[in-house]
């Protein structure tokens, strides 16, 4: 990081912290910078043209580049959960105290404009060995760190990286005392859905496995280890289309489609899932056990049919494609079936019936057996 002159900052005690810091000497893309300010107080920052945004402490807004200005701050334990701190903000609050209270070592590092490093717990040489550690026994004072350190994993798993036996002990304890019950749904799912779209998704729910909190947090997922594994495996297995906002969606859709309906709709509501989630969850389950039946003893027109009502296609003709690349993935023959049989129903259009006189439910009657001879078409041999 080279200095660069900017007078709204001049003067002031500043260092970049967290992120950016640590995904720099990884050689990871840095998209924005966290800042820490020492020795400061809200007036003088307002006075210089910054934005105060923050809710629960001094945070504000660069008057120019908008990136986030901390004042550093401590943390003192007070209640249940995420939520249940009181926060100090201060000018005697030092750089070292504010680093104290993050949760992990690499993310405990600062770095002056000039570049140079300020590492008081030994982030770097964790980097460097590749360990997820704790920055001190104060991780057991928020639940909301047995996610992170999950999704961290998710993130960096691919890179070798390990979470420190000791950190692991931890996050048990958290799980073992309660604690862990205390977290809001919005944070489970704020932290889930990040970590859905990490490089190593699988990582994150494995390691929540494996300390008990997803047996708190998703009892659903946690009933079935050998069911768990397989979603997992499949959360790579998606349509080669799907990329972008859409993957974090198919990834959840994918891990849950093997749920029955209740399951699915109790964990949605527990997490507060976006209805976008939950919907397509529900139609990646229902193209599974279509594919399940044709295994089976393969498919009649009638079943086809109430597939594709069952997913609306008529009313949501883009959600086929993507649901006929699932099923190819794993049995291309009846993929090419129901594409065909896709085509021939779509083209007995309701307006069609309504000029030769048909209405009401003659016409509903009508445009279902019309459209299930179309599939029988497409099956004939």
């Amino acid at each position: 990081m080279v200095a660069t002159r900017d007078p709204a900052v001049e003067g002031l005690e500043v260092y970049c912290v967290g992120g950016a810091v640590r995904d720099a000497r990884l050689g990871w893309p840095v998209y924005d910078h966290d800042w820490v300010v020492v020795g400061a107080t809200p007036e003088e920052m307002r006075r210089r043209g910054f934005k105060p945004v923050g809710r629960d402490f001094p945070v504000f807004l660069h008057p120019e580049s908008h990136e986030e200005y901390a004042l550093a701050r401590t943390e003192r334990k007070a209640g249940h959960g995420y939520t249940g701190f009181v926060v100090h903000a201060s000018p005697e609050v030092t750089l070292e105290e504010d680093l104290a209270r993050r949760d992990l070592t690499l993310n405990a590092m600062a770095e002056t404009p000039e570049g140079d490093l300020i590492d008081p717990y030994g982030g770097l040489d964790d980097l460097e060995a590749r360990v997820l550690r704790h920055v001190s026994l104060a991780f057991v004072e928020d639940p909301l760190r047995v996610l992170r350190a999950a999704r961290f994993l998710a993130r960096y798993a691919g890179l070798g990286f390990t979470i420190a036996a000791e950190t692991r002990a931890l996050m048990r304890e958290l799980v073992t005392s309660g604690e862990i019950g205390h977290l809001v749904a919005e944070r489970v799912w704020t932290e889930t859905e990040k970590a859905l779209g990490e490089p190593w998704p699988e990582v994150y729910f494995q390691t929540l496995a494996d300390c008990g909190a997803l047996g708190v947090l998703m009892p659903e997922l946690a009933a079935d280890s050998e069911a768990l594994d397989e979603a997992l495996g499949r959360l790579h297995c998606l349509p080669e289309e799907i990329d972008g906002e859409a993957l974090v969606r198919w990834r959840w859709a994918r891990l849950v489609e093997h749920l029955n309906e209740a399951a699915r709709r109790s964990l949605a509501e527990r997490l507060r899932l976006p209805k976008t989630h939950a919907a397509l969850a529900r139609q990646a389950a229902l193209t599974r056990e279509l594919c399940r039946e044709a295994e089976t003893g393969g498919l009649a027109a009638e079943r086809i049919l109430a597939w594709l009502d069952a997913i609306d296609a008529w009313r949501r003709s883009e959600r086929v494609a993507p649901l006929l690349s699932l099923v190819s993935l794993e049995a291309p023959a009846l993929a090419d079936d129901l594409a065909l049989a896709w085509r021939l129903s779509a083209q007995v259009l309701p307006k069609t019936l309504v000029g030769e006189g048909f209405q009401g439910r003659e016409l509903g009657e009508e445009l279902a057996r019309r459209r299930r001879e179309a599939i029988e078409a497409a099956l004939a041999p």
